[in-house]
């Protein structure tokens, strides 16, 4: 059968086509597969260079999850966070997960004051720490770096820190970070201890107002008001008590109801180890000053001023007599207003506490030391493959959020809005300039007087803003927006007019200083039975001798030669 040339031409194209066709496919084909190939090398490199930068940048996200686990502190009553929060799932740790994508998984939760100290007494016995943990004392930390057990941190502190963070250790001067180096390197990350300020005094301005009188201008002239408030009984019934004081009678910077403010009129710190006038370390409760302010509280006490039956009242008894509007004179720092004074406000929002303080009983300023035993300190776990997270944590919370993320940082700003306590957060230390709160009373005062726009102020900040404004136009009368006001703008604004700063604690290089218990129940003993008239106060005389007998001279020559050290 003969072919048709027209037929096997086309039969020859056809094939030339399909062999052509079959050449285009397979060149696409290995355009594409190299082409796949190498976009999954990009993205390998593009990820390995995500995990490169997180490593080494205080900001930079993990491109997955890295989960740490944590010896978490808990705070009472679920460090007051809102409904459905928990340590692992809150404001912070939603926020934490967004902008580093890290994870704490907890390992113990348990509140300070016992149960957390004693896991971390067996997780440091046992050498088996968690990946990260916040540590309890000095004493501790040195335990842990003597026996290998945490990773030294000061690359990571240099590459994974913001400026603003060295800036804020930078403002206590070298003792902190000292405090958590050794042979030259940096173990832990630091708690700091921002200027509360002195000690203030609060009155209700009500009361003063309801009896027609003047405000104060001296601590003797509030001392004039107290006794009219007991001797007019204005609270009723014979229910008014004078001037609230607890059995310590020293608050420090965390508990309520002490007198700290008379003992600082005298130029006395007591329970603290200062310098002298002639640059001689003693102990704060043994001089001249702390026996004219016994002296000055005796004749209060006498008068009925100071609350006649304080040696019988305990913390939880003078707060059911605050709420109840039976005591109108306390003393306390500028965060009085959230704890105790809401608890008045809470039952009666005609209750107007009112800080004063005057300058006069703040000048004499003495030099106090800081052992850094009960200090709090970060810690890594040494071989914990993502040491640097502490370093990022601490950008992320106390730089970044505070001052430039406006995007994701609201719901953490809004829990200082809302009382929350500062144990929510995952790792329970707080980093900020020692000036913050005079930083930030400043800010919110210009804001809210328009000589500043809210723009400038910073996340934390505009949330107090917030909350203060609502406040004053009276859109918001709720016990947190009153706190908030009468803290941040009444309180630090008193703080501020007396211009007066607290001198940074220097160290005592390695003694603690700790006081044995003997020696702290002569000190109370000694100081209770002055104030109510059962010794005469020349037994202050023989109590010093009888502290330097039994043990506090050796303590006293101990913590000199630790100081004589430190200047060496």
């Amino acid at each position: 059968m003969k072919i048709r040339k027209s037929v096997l031409a086309a039969v020859v194209i056809a094939g030339l086509l399909l062999c052509i066709g079959l050449a285009v496919y397979w060149r696409d084909f290995t355009v594409v597969k190299i082409g796949n190939a190498g976009k999954e090398t990009e993205n390998k490199k593009s990820t390995s260079a995500q995990w490169e930068e997180a490593a080494h940048t205080p900001l930079g996200k993990y491109p997955e999850t890295v989960e740490y686990t944590l010896g978490k502190i808990a705070g009472a009553n679920n460090a007051n966070m809102p409904v459905g929060d928990t340590y692992e799932d809150n404001a912070y740790t939603r926020y934490l997960r967004e902008i580093l994508n890290i994870q704490n998984v907890d390992v113990f939760e348990l509140e300070a004051g016992g149960s957390y100290e004693e896991a971390l007494e067996m997780a440091i016995a046992d050498k088996d720490i968690p990946d990260v943990l916040v540590v309890n004392g000095r004493d501790n930390l040195i335990r842990l770096a003597e026996d290998g057990l945490i990773e030294d941190l000061t690359e990571v502190y240099e590459e994974c820190t913001t400026d603003t963070i060295k800036e804020m250790y930078d403002s206590y001067g070298e003792d902190l970070l000292d405090s958590a180096t050794f042979n030259g390197r940096l173990y832990a990350f630091p708690n700091v201890a921002i200027d509360d300020g002195e000690m203030l005094l609060w009155l209700r301005a009500d009361w003063i107002e309801q009896l027609g009188l003047e405000e104060p201008k001296s601590m003797e002239e509030a001392m004039e008001i107290v006794k009219a408030f007991v001797e007019n009984d204005i609270a009723g019934g014979g229910q008014t008590i004078g001037l609230a004081c607890s059995t310590g009678l020293i608050a420090g910077s965390s508990e309520t109801y002490g007198v700290d403010g008379i003992f600082t009129k005298y130029g006395s710190a007591p329970e603290k180890w200062i310098l002298d006038d002639d640059g001689q370390v003693v102990y704060g409760s043994l001089t001249d000053e702390t026996k004219e302010a016994l002296g000055y509280l005796n004749e209060l006490y006498e008068e009925g001023i100071l609350d006649s039956r304080f040696l019988l009242r305990k913390t939880e008894n003078i707060d059911e007599l605050v709420a109840e509007g039976q005591c109108g004179a306390v003393f306390g720092r500028w965060w009085a207003p959230n704890n105790p004074l809401n608890l008045s406000y809470s039952e009666d929002n005609t209750a107007d506490w009112k800080p004063y303080l005057f300058k006069e009983d703040v000048q004499n300023q003495v030099q106090t030391f800081e052992s850094y035993d009960e200090w709090m300190y970060v810690v890594v776990r040494k071989g914990y493959e993502h040491p640097e997270i502490v370093g990022k944590y601490v950008s992320a919370i106390f730089d970044y959020s505070r001052y430039e993320d406006d995007q994701y940082a609201r719901e953490v700003n809004e829990y200082f809005s809302i009382n929350v306590d500062p144990t929510a957060r995952p790792m329970n230390i707080n980093v900020d300039y020692i000036d913050a709160l005079y930083r930030c009373g400043d800010n919110l005062q210009k804001a809210l007087n328009g000589e500043i726009s809210i723009t400038q102020l910073s996340g934390l900040e505009k949330s107090y803003y917030d909350t203060c404004r609502s406040f004053i136009s009276g859109n918001l009368t709720t016990a947190n927006g009153w706190s908030a006001y009468a803290s941040r703008i009444q309180a630090v604004g008193v703080l501020n007019s007396t211009g007066v700063r607290k001198k940074p604690a220097i160290s005592m290089g390695r003694a603690d200083g700790e006081i044995p218990q003997t020696l702290q129940e002569l000190e109370q003993q000694t100081f209770l039975q002055i104030i109510a008239g059962e010794k005469p106060l020349d037994y202050f005389d023989t109590f010093v001798e009888e502290w330097y007998e039994n043990g506090g001279a050796d303590l006293t020559e101990s913590v000199r030669k630790s100081y004589a050290e430190t200047l060496e």
